[in-house]
């Protein structure tokens, strides 16, 4: 079923259909006209469900919001995709993913804050495995600490930096500090494969 933009910008979680929804652009009825965002489709969307969202209030300022709160889960299963190469004999959730997970959020939050857009990672300070996640692990849950959100509408972009922690059945593996996203008008390339205006990469 699709919603409102403007009931999209209040919600406080998101099923894995509404997060499917939104991966192929077909959750809001009513969206910008410049967008609002997109997350990977499976199989590089790394969670199932968005299970809480808080956009304090009383933390804006001219620039946005300067903390705030996203956390999701990733239900863990012994035929995913990534432990059938990674490795062979030594299965094991590649921990870029864990990272790609995060920006994913991180970009998202700024979303649902009003960015508007195409969104791209741009980096993280810190990084840090301690742990790992195996085929017979049940849950892993992404808490992300947003530090920042910034709006620069008169150049059409927009920048979130937040801070995780990434856990397994309830133990803690992986921090992730500051995991900086960008959401920029204009970038998007949605008449691949052709060649046109943004079917060439390069600096930002």
């Amino acid at each position: 079923m699709k919603i409102k933009y403007s009931d999209y910008l209040q919600k406080t979680f998101f099923t894995k259909q509404e997060l499917l929804s939104f991966s192929w652009g077909s959750l809001i009825e009513d969206p910008p006209k410049e967008g609002c965002g997109i997350l990977p489709a499976p199989p590089m969307l790394m969670f199932d469900r968005v299970v809480q969202i808080e956009r304090p209030n009383n933390n804006k300022s001219n620039n946005g919001i300067n903390s705030g709160l996203i956390i999701a889960e990733q239900d863990i299963n012994l035929g995913d995709w990534f432990f059938q190469c990674h490795f062979r004999n030594d299965p094991v959730q590649p921990g870029c993913l864990g990272v790609d997970a995060v920006w994913q959020l991180v970009g998202f939050f700024a979303t649902l804050c009003g960015a508007k857009g195409y969104g791209r990672a741009l980096g993280a300070k810190e990084i840090e495995f301690f742990g790992q996640i195996r085929p017979h692990n049940k849950l892993v849950r992404y808490e992300v600490t947003i530090r920042r959100y910034i709006k620069k509408e008169s150049v059409g972009a927009y920048y979130a930096i937040g801070t995780a922690n990434v856990l397994v059945d309830g133990q803690t593996i992986y921090t992730i500090k500051d995991a900086k996203v960008g959401i920029f008008v204009g970038i998007q390339y949605p008449d691949y494969p052709h060649i046109s205006k943004n079917s060439m990469g390069g600096k930002i």
